[in-house]
């Protein structure tokens, strides 16, 4: 079931995004970041239809190429080799969360570690992903008036807003809200007054903080 937000989201993965996950092309961790966003917005779940839908009216329109011999026997061969070498670890708890806010169904299957401290009125918990233990995906856990150390990236971050609102210079993201920051963005997400922040993250690289402290932090929990 879906839960949207409407007109609550103001921020949205753009398109290129949206055509690199319909194409299976993201690494495991953007695509979960993909995946719960899609879950509460209907906007980009129709956006991804439109894009299905003219990739595949291309595919059709597409001169047929020959396949080598026994080629799709090697590619079904090799799927139910990796799943049989793969097993799927069972579902654990997830930690404790704010009165109102509901996991997102996409994280049904990750381990998601309890919260661990971070720094006065900040927390994280780090979230393994089923198929890929590698994938760089974490929650954050902020207070209210509570800000992240300044930083910018060594290369990309996804984020996902799951419960209250952080401004970061550059814009409020509340809800539902999307954002993609590289290394040509520098910022220090605030959380505004009224309520905790949770938000999901997909990291490719790492963090990059200003100061020593928030450095090391960073590099102790690998952030």
């Amino acid at each position: 079931m879906h839960h949207d937000l409407g007109t609550m989201i103001s921020h949205h993965p753009d398109d290129s995004l949206l055509l690199a996950h319909a194409a299976g092309r993201l690494g495991a961790g953007d695509a979960l970041l993909l995946a719960v966003h899609l879950e509460g917005c209907a906007r980009c779940r129709a956006e991804l239809r439109l894009l299905e839908g003219l990739g595949g009216a291309l595919l059709e329109a597409a001169e047929p190429a020959p396949m080598a011999p026994q080629a799709l026997a090697r590619t079904l061969a090799r799927i139910d080799a990796s799943r049989a070498e793969v097993p799927l670890p069972a579902p654990a708890a997830h930690p404790p969360r704010p009165h109102g806010m509901a996991w997102p169904t996409a994280l049904a299957d990750c381990r998601i570690s309890g919260w661990r401290w971070l720094a006065p009125g900040m927390r994280w918990s780090r979230v393994t992903l089923p198929r890929d233990a590698s994938a760089h995906v974490f929650l954050l856990r902020i207070g209210a008036g509570r800000s992240l150390a300044r930083h910018t990236h060594s290369g990309s971050e996804l984020t996902q807003v799951l419960c209250g609102r952080f401004d970061d210079g550059r814009a409020v993201f509340g809800p539902g809200d999307f954002d993609a920051a590289d290394g040509d963005v520098h910022h220090q997400p605030i959380v505004q007054a009224g309520s905790e922040c949770i938000c999901l993250a997909s990291v490719d690289g790492r963090l990059v903080f200003d100061g020593s402290v928030a450095r090391l932090l960073g590099a102790l929990i690998g952030m």
